[in-house]
């Protein structure tokens, strides 16, 4: 998969929410997280998705709340491997020098 700037902010993101909330990862946070809006967001998780990287499911129910239910992420054994060569890339690469601040 090729490395793009959103690609390496969504999978370090996805890093630091998989150490936090039980590995439960959903949409919104994510976005907030790394700062890609969902447009550019949703194809990076289906990509993801496609390498094997995430899995994904609904919650169980949102009954007596007022939001639809959530559909969570959860990274797999391969994501770790893989988004984790991600985040090397982005630590040694010259051109991902900001988001080294941002993250840090």
């Amino acid at each position: 998969m090729r490395v793009t700037h959103s690609l390496a902010l969504v999978a370090i993101a996805v890093l630091q929410m998989d150490q936090e909330d039980d590995g439960r990862i959903w949409g919104y946070a994510l976005s907030k997280k790394s700062g890609v809006r969902s447009g550019v967001l949703y194809p990076i998780l289906d990509r993801m998705m496609g390498e094997g990287w995430l899995e994904d499911y609904w919650e169980e129910s949102a009954e007596g709340k007022k939001r639809p239910p959530r559909r969570y992420y959860k990274l797999t054994d391969a994501g770790r491997t893989g988004i984790g060569a991600v985040a090397r890339k982005v630590e040694q690469e010259q051109r991902f020098s900001a988001m080294k601040v941002r993250f840090a």
